[in-house]
């Protein structure tokens, strides 16, 4: 393997040359305590930067074995060396020419804690995947300055990022342990008859709605109502305490402004752990949550979307519902029984983002259109048979029907984002002032069936390109001729799981995708590869840019892919 030095004569060998020399440099270099490798050369200054990666050995990284003992640890530390890395590239990293010249950048996380692609800590070594813009003049070969990045800048960054000497221990160890007591946690809620728990004092406002780090000022710490406080003892924080939400149908209602979508939005990302100091480091959720809203405009393919919408005018058949244009109400039915069936347990929703015909027919409603006219039967009359037949629980922000007191086992009201339990008010005045709506349903809810995604369906073609998939940003995947839009699922938080999930998608068109395995076949496949073979099983280049998603959201882009096509059972 060439060394240091021979990388750097080489570099300075080819300066001036036309760009391309550039691609003469692809391989491995051995330096002083750790491998280089140069996996992809960029095509001109102004391309996609290159893709460089690093090894440290164990015995020279030196990260003692409890710092990814398991995958909670391992997944945490990597997110804190990840964060260093890219503090280091920022650090060290000028302009250096054209166009992406002098780029050293790393995937960054964010709040949430997730398995990447960018940083690996195993026994053996420790890898960081980064890319770096090499630098030119125009086209032509910047080769001193090369020299300078590849030979002085990414040692200093490697030194200062990915030796354990040189990070902040204490620091270490709150990232490797709250991660591991959230895992604890969300482990332990079926077994205690919750969907979710918040902890004592969690932050849960975020600065804004682009900005997802906590309030920093004015952030009402959360209070845990009495009647239902839980505590748990966790592996390294020990007694913990805060609010269990039990299975079951449980109601956040209160004022406007008052913290209700807040408390709903940290438990859609309590299936995700999260960093130190985000405030919702113990805010967990049933890993198998789904928030649900309206899409309108979404396409639907041959979903059973019966239990919601029946009778449609002209006979048309809604067991195998198909349209390119979904209103809110069958948008909204379409996602509860594309959810059912990839497993979902709890579903999440929150009016606001919610069809209003979907959700109640009041009674005067009742009383102008007949329930033989009127084709959509609300989930309010829904939600129970959805618990006491498949055990499916539902958190849900109300702010304006007090009718869904009736089917409700829980109640919270949110007062300047304090919370109360008021279960036993809601129920009185449900009492004292009954409702004249007549229950519009009381069939029994039944498991979805299986649909079957056909092959020629999912064409990743486009033009003379036999494969052509990609993403724009966190909500846009293009895969072949189709754009799918991402924008209404909302737990995903990630640009980084958008690019694994869009490679997850051409991974189960190549390999699972036969006209005879399910969906969630499929998606089980998927997630047992991921499981035992690590996010580089899903492409065939060693990328340093994926994060682990789930499968309720890969379910959710191939569903939304344009040109599905589907057969059920039937």
């Amino acid at each position: 393997m060439p060394d240091q030095n021979q990388l750097r004569d080489a570099l300075i060998a080819i300066d001036g040359r036309s760009y391309k020399a550039y691609k003469e440099l692809r391989g491995s270099y051995q330096f002083s305590d750790f491998s280089l490798y140069i996996d992809h050369v960029q095509g001109d200054p102004f391309a996609a930067p290159s893709r460089l990666r690093v090894e440290v050995a164990q015995d020279q990284a030196g990260y003692p074995p409890h710092t990814h003992a398991n995958a909670s640890r391992s997944n945490a530390l990597g997110t804190y060396l990840a964060g260093q890395f890219d503090r280091h590239c920022r650090r060290l990293q000028a302009r250096r020419g054209s166009g992406k010249s002098g780029l050293i950048e790393i995937d960054t996380p964010a709040q949430e804690i997730l398995q990447r692609t960018c940083i690996h800590v195993g026994d053996r070594c420790v890898e960081a995947r980064f890319a770096v813009g090499l630098p030119a003049q125009g086209r032509r070969v910047l080769g001193r300055q090369a020299a300078a990045l590849l030979c002085d800048d990414i040692p200093a960054i490697v030194e200062a990022a990915l030796h354990y000497a040189q990070n902040d221990a204490d620091e270490i160890d709150r990232y490797v342990q709250i991660a591991e007591d959230a895992d604890f946690l969300r482990a332990q809620l079926a077994t205690r008859g919750l969907v979710a728990f918040v902890a004592e004092n969690s932050i849960l406002p975020r600065r804004s709605g682009v900005d997802d780090r906590p309030l920093a000022e004015d952030a009402i710490p959360f209070d845990t109502p009495d009647s239902l406080h839980v505590e748990f003892t966790l592996p390294n924080a020990g007694p913990v305490s805060g609010m269990g939400i039990p299975h079951g149908v449980t109601l956040i209602a209160g004022g406007g402004f008052h913290g209700k979508s807040t408390l709903l939005a940290a438990l859609e990302r309590g299936v995700y752990n999260h960093i130190p100091g985000d405030g919702r480091e113990l805010v967990v959720c049933d890993p198998t949550a789904v928030k649900i809203r309206a899409e309108d405009g979404r396409r639907v393919e041959s979903v059973d979307i019966s239990p919601f919408i029946d009778n449609l005018p002209h006979g048309r058949d809604t067991r195998h519902f198909r349209t390119d244009n979904a209103s809110g109400s069958t948008s909204q039915a379409t996602n509860i029984i594309e959810a059912l069936a990839a497993g979902a347990q709890t579903l999440l929703i929150d009016e606001d983002t919610a069809a209003t015909n979907f959700m109640i027919r009041d009674h005067r409603m009742q009383l102008l259109v007949a329930k033989d006219r009127e084709p959509i039967t609300p989930f309010i009359d829904r939600v129970r048979a959805l618990y006491e037949h498949l055990g499916v629980s539902t958190v849900l922000v109300v702010g304006g029907s007090g009718d869904y007191f009736d089917v409700a086992d829980t109640v919270v009201a949110m007062d300047k984002y304090i919370p109360q339990e008021a279960t036993a008010r809601a129920k009185t005045i449900a009492a004292e002032h009954p409702t004249q709506r007549q229950r519009e349903s009381d069939e029994t809810f039944s498991p979805p069936l299986p649909r079957i995604p056909l092959p020629q369906s999912l064409d990743p073609s486009r033009g003379r390109r036999e494969v052509n998939v990609k993403t724009r940003g966190l909500r846009t995947v293009l895969f072949g001729e189709e754009t799918v839009d991402l924008s209404a699922v909302e737990q995903l938080v990630d640009a980084s799981q958008t690019r694994a999930l869009c490679a997850a998608m051409l991974y189960a068109r190549e390999h699972y995708v036969d006209g005879k395995r399910s969906l969630r076949e499929i998606l089980d496949l998927i997630m047992r590869d991921i499981a035992q073979h690590g996010l580089d099983v899903l492409d065939r280049r060693l990328v340093g840019d994926h994060a682990l998603f789930r499968h309720f959201e890969l379910a959710a882009a191939l569903n939304r892919l344009r040109s599905l096509q589907v057969v059920d059972e039937r």
